[in-house]
């Protein structure tokens, strides 16, 4: 069996935290994955942002809430699923993925969580796994299914170097020039038409 697994932001959905970067007005937060490697230094970095600034879950969900697919995400997502089984593999939170995710369809997501005071106050995170894309790949192929991945962050590369293929998608130049073993494109039709060069083969 052959399946799909893509990253969420910046493949089918906006970037969570630019949004709200642009929404609380604090720029720093529109740090994310294409810009650090390491998560968890990214991850503590805004956290203390958050803490400096009073912002709450609450505050998250409801830009969160707001957001609506790529253009194009939600015909691209329909027209995959009816070839194959798709899995999103994300660094995400649960706590404000569900809107992004009834507008897809409701994919299979596996995404962290985060730690929360009982007024909201967002004190930590919890990863699924570590560096949990990649053994999320290395679980389906020990049921004996071949991977496709694609992704468009830092967080994504070791995912699609463990997949049977794949490539980024619509990554910054950064990521594409240090990275120059995996092919990049930047349309849902080329990703598609390379899924399907992969089912068929």
């Amino acid at each position: 069996m052959r399946i799909v697994c893509l990253d969420l932001e910046g493949v089918l959905v906006p970037e969570i935290w630019i949004a709200f970067s642009e929404a609380s007005g604090i720029p720093e937060l529109r740090r994310t994955t294409r810009d650090e490697p390491d998560y968890d230094r990214l991850m503590r970095f805004r956290l203390d942002l958050l803490g400096q600034h009073g912002l709450r879950l609450h505050d998250i969900q409801r830009v969160a809430g707001t957001l609506e697919p790529l253009p194009g995400a939600a015909d691209f997502t329909r027209a995959l699923r009816e070839r194959t089984e798709l899995i999103i593999l994300s660094d995400t939170f649960s706590q404000f993925a569900k809107p992004l995710m009834e507008k897809l369809g409701f994919p299979t997501l596996f995404c962290n969580s985060l730690i929360t005071d009982p007024d909201g106050t967002v004190t930590g995170y919890r990863l699924r796994q570590q560096d949990g894309k990649r053994h999320a790949v290395i679980a389906f192929k020990s049921m004996n299914m071949e991977i496709f991945a694609a992704g468009d962050s830092f967080n994504d590369l070791r995912m699609i170097r463990e997949a049977d293929a794949g490539c980024l998608f619509r990554a910054p130049d950064s990521i594409r020039q240090s990275n120059g073993d995996i092919s990049c494109v930047d349309t849902y039709d080329e990703l598609l038409a390379r899924i399907d060069a992969f089912l068929a083969g």
